[in-house]
C-alpha cells in the first residue's frame, strides 16, 4: 500500500479514537501512549482473528470438547489438576489452561473467553460482572518432604520439627500463605524458609530434590504420592485451602464445567 494510503487510514483512526496514536521521531514516526495501548489491543485482535478457522471447523466437525479454565495465582495447581481430572478422559478433549492475576481472569471470564476460574476466593459482589461462584475445595492440609529430611525423627516431633529442617512454602499471593503464617505463630514456630513458589507443582519438584519439605492441600497430596521419594511429615488440621470455581451465565450450561461443579460438592471437603 502507498505511504499516502496508509498515513490517510491512520488519521482516520486517530479521528476516530479521538486522540493522536502516532508521533514524529527522528526521520520517522513512533507510537505515542495511547498509540502503545491501541497497538497491544489490536495484537490480541489479530491472534484471536487467527483462532477462528480452527475454532470455526472444530465446532463445525462437532468433534472438540473445549474447555477454557483460569488458574488464579497462589492456588494449588496440584489441587486444580484433581479438580479437572473427572474430565479428562473426555473424547477430543481441549483444555486449555490460562495462569494470571485474580481481576484479570474475572475479566476475561466476563468476556467469555474462559469457561470457568479456579480461585481461592469468591468472585466479589458486582451485579455488572454477573459471576457466580461455587466453593468446591475446602481441605487441610498435608506436609510432605524427601527421605533425607523426612525421618521417623522428624515426624514424630511435627510440627515442631519444622523448626528443624528447611521449608518451602507459597509466596504470598496465596491465600494459603497467610493461613500458614498465623498457623505458625499460634504454633510457636519460626521455620527457615529456603524457597518460596507460585506453582505448587514446581513447588513439590525442588522438595523431591530435597531442598525441603513443604505443605500442600489434601487434594493435590495424590498428585504429591506420585514422586516416590516423598514422605508424609504430618497435617496441619487448622490450616485450610479453599477453591472456588467461578463461572459467568454461559459458563453455569458448559457441561464440562457442569460436571467439575458436581464431582467436586459429591466428594466434599477434605
Amino acid at each position: 500500500m502507498a505511504v499516502q494510503t496508509i498515513s490517510a487510514q491512520v488519521r482516520e483512526l486517530e479521528k476516530s479514537l479521538g486522540h493522536q496514536l502516532l508521533k514524529p521521531s527522528g526521520r520517522g514516526v513512533a507510537l505515542t501512549e495511547a498509540g502503545q495501548a491501541a497497538f497491544a489491543r489490536a495484537e490480541e485482535i489479530f491472534q484471536l482473528g487467527q483462532c477462528i478457522p480452527d475454532e470455526v471447523r472444530e465446532a463445525a466437525s462437532g468433534k472438540v470438547a473445549r474447555l477454557a479454565v483460569g488458574l488464579s495465582d497462589g492456588i494449588s495447581k496440584l489441587a486444580a489438576h484433581a479438580l479437572l481430572e473427572p474430565v479428562l478422559a473426555t473424547p477430543n478433549l481441549r483444555l486449555v489452561c490460562h495462569e494470571g492475576e485474580f481481576e484479570q481472569l474475572l475479566a476475561e471470564l466476563a468476556l467469555h473467553h474462559l469457561d470457568v476460574v479456579f480461585a481461592g476466593q469468591a468472585a466479589p459482589r458486582n451485579p455488572n460482572l454477573r459471576l457466580s461462584s461455587e466453593r468446591l475445595v475446602d481441605s487441610s492440609v498435608d506436609w510432605y518432604g524427601p527421605a533425607t529430611l523426612a525421618g521417623r525423627n522428624v515426624r514424630d516431633r511435627f510440627p515442631q520439627s519444622l523448626n528443624e529442617v528447611p521449608v518451602l512454602l507459597p509466596t504470598g499471593h496465596s491465600a494459603l500463605r497467610t493461613a500458614l503464617d498465623h498457623w505458625f505463630e499460634t504454633q510457636g514456630l519460626r521455620p527457615r524458609i529456603v524457597g518460596e513458589f507460585e506453582d505448587s507443582a514446581l513447588l513439590a519438584v525442588f522438595a523431591a530434590r530435597g531442598l525441603g519439605v513443604f505443605p500442600v492441600s489434601r487434594l493435590g497430596a495424590d498428585d504429591v504420592g506420585l514422586m516416590r521419594s516423598l514422605r508424609l511429615l504430618g497435617r496441619s488440621e487448622d490450616v485450610r485451602e479453599e477453591i472456588h470455581a467461578i463461572r459467568s451465565r454461559r459458563g453455569q450450561h458448559h457441561p464440562l464445567v457442569q460436571q467439575i461443579v458436581a464431582m467436586s460438592g459429591a466428594s466434599g471437603g477434605a
